[in-house]
This record gives C-alpha cells, structure tokens and sequence, in this order.
C-alpha cells in the first residue's frame, strides 16, 4: 500500500498524503487532481478502490464456457440487451482449449475494475472445480449472478431452470409413448445441474414402482461426439428413450441411432435439453425442454444490477420453469422392443 501510495504521487506530482485522501473518499482535494491521482491508477495498473470506479465500473464481465453450443449465444444476446438498458457494457469471455482459463478471465475483469460479473455455465457448476476465483470475486465484493447452478459456500445470487421439472416432463413424456427402458446421457459426474437431474429421474421411476439401473446413464462431456458415444453404450443395454442433458447430446444420440442402422423416432426416442436454436430444422426435429433464456437472463441482469446500485439481494436460486416442445424425435415406443 505505501509503495502504491508513493509511486501514484510520484506520477502526479502530490504529496502522498493527498492520493490516500483521494483513495478513502475525503474531502480537501480539487476535482482536478482527483481525478489525476484516479488517471494515475489505471496507467499504473493498479485497482481503483470499489466506491471510485466511476465510468469504467459500467463494464460488466459476461463468462461463458463455449460458444460452440448455441445455447451461450442465446444467452450473451439476451444479458447483453438487458445490460445496454441498465447502462452498462457487457465484455465477453469465453473460454477455449488451452487459452485463457476462467481464473485468468477474473483477473483481467478485476483489473478493468468491473462493475460485476455474470457466469453463464462454468466451473461454479462442477463441485470437484477449482473455485478460488470466485472466492476472490467474493472477497473484493464484486456483484455476481451465477445461471443454472450455484455455490454452497458463498452467496451469490442464482438463476436457473428447475432440472428437476426438466426431467419430469421428458419422463412422463416418454412413459405416456410407452416407453419402458429410459436411459439419460448426462455431464460428468461432479456437474451440479446433471446430479439434479439424475435424482429426478431415480425419483420418477421409484415413483413407477422400480428403480433406475445404473447402466440407464450415461456420462459424456457436453458435445455431439460425446452424446454419441454415450448412446451407442446405451443402445447395447436396449434403452428405447433417451434423455439428454443438452442438444448437442442430443443430436449425438440421434446420430449414433443411425449409425446403428435404427429409426429415430421409430426405434429409438431422443429428448433434448435447452431447445437452442436451429433444433426444429433438424431430421427429425428435436422434441427438447425448452429453457426460458429470456426471462432468465433478465432476471440475472436485475439481480446484477441491484447489487450493484448497493441494494441487498437475497442468496439462493430463482427457479425458472422449463417448457416441453415435443416434435418429431419422439414416438411410441416399438413393439416388440427391438433386440
């Protein structure tokens, strides 16, 4: 602190007495040198304190996974029109194999000195992950809105899609065609919204009278070529419905029904999960649960953007309720099953 005191005088040409008054918000200072001391910050790159961060704390921090699954788009398109309205400026930070992780992506928002930060998807969601960054967010009290999974030990705000009413719907969807062998193609084991969605689905078929076989799931990572080859293990066991944890699966398992020589919806049936673009063009269209990325990405925006206007937000999820969009991957079951 005394070095940083010393080398911001030096640049500005004060004595350090001024820049701590600068820094600690007390009066007897011009609105000139200020606003030098506050200059002299930034070209020095050091962090301006919270209650000083003026025009360029309207920059918001906007971490996404990937933008391969069209799931993400949706959601930047929808916070970043929410974020305009409040004024604020969203910066995109999207993660690539071997590039910047999403521990470096916090670094460099601290140090751009934003407003807060929203996470669509990431490490928060898988609880064997390293989460000392967002400890970090934490301790310098930067507002944060995690979507579609949260945090136990810290409390940030949360929006996110009820998984357990996802399952529900796609099950009850299935059983009502028939269908008896029901599998799901999940995230790893550790991805908190794929553990919600494994209990909800042993929920279900206890609810039916039985238990879900170990071998009914699958875990794949979140890709087409993951979804297929965790079908094609299923398809070996004599699943005839599958439920996915997200398109891209989705459209792995069709694909691996085909490679198999089997009729989707005829053989085998597919749910998806999020309903992201471009899913009623494919062959078949995908019957999928719709996730409401409007009105959840608003909602966060406003949770952010309370937080960031000093009001209180209480800690927890707000769950939204998805929506079943049945189209042409879904049929009765066949009869007899095929062998």
């Amino acid at each position: 602190m005394t070095r940083r005191l010393a080398q911001v005088a030096k640049k500005v040409g004060v004595s350090e007495a001024t820049v701590s008054r600068v820094l600690n918000g007390k009066p007897g200072v011009s609105e000139a040198t200020r606003q030098a001391v506050l200059t002299a910050l930034d070209v020095l790159g050091y962090e301006r304190p919270t209650q000083l961060r003026g025009e360029r704390a309207r920059l918001v921090g906007l971490v996404l996974p990937e933008l391969q699954n069209p799931i993400f788009p949706a959601f930047a398109e929808v916070i970043g029109g929410a974020l305009a309205q409040q004024g604020l400026t969203p910066v995109l930070c999207t993660q690539t194999k071997g590039g910047v992780s999403e521990a470096d992506y916090v670094e460099l928002l601290l140090q751009q000195q934003v407003s807060g930060v929203v996470f669509a998807g990431g490490l928060f969601a898988q609880a064997d992950a390293e989460h000392g960054h967002y400890q970090q967010l934490a301790d310098r009290k930067v507002p944060v809105v995690l979507i579609n999974a949260s945090i136990e030990r810290l409390s940030f705000p949360c929006v996110a899609c009820d998984d357990a009413v996802a399952v529900d719907q796609a099950w009850r969807h299935l059983s009502s065609l028939g269908h008896e062998r029901i599998g799901l193609v999940l995230g790893p084991a550790d991805h908190m919204p794929s553990r919600r969605k494994l209990a909800a689905a042993q929920a279900n078929a206890r609810a039916a009278g039985g238990e879900l076989p170990e071998e009914a799931v699958e875990r794949a990572m979140f890709s087409l070529e993951g979804g297929h080859a965790a079908t094609a293990r299923l398809l070996d066991r004599g699943i005839t419905g599958i439920i996915c944890a997200s398109d891209p699966l989705a459209l792995g398992a069709v694909r691996a029904a085909r490679r198999r020589g089997l009729g989707v919806p005829s053989d085998i049936s597919v749910v998806g999960y999020d309903d992201s673009a471009f899913m009623n063009c494919t062959e078949p269209p995908l019957t999928t649960v719709r996730q409401p990325i409007e009105a959840m990405g608003r909602a966060a925006v406003e949770l952010l953007a309370a937080q960031i206007q000093g009001g209180v937000v209480p800690p927890g999820e707000l769950l939204f309720e998805p929506e079943l969009v049945v189209r042409g991957s879904t049929a009765q079951a066949p009869h007899p099953a095929y062998s």
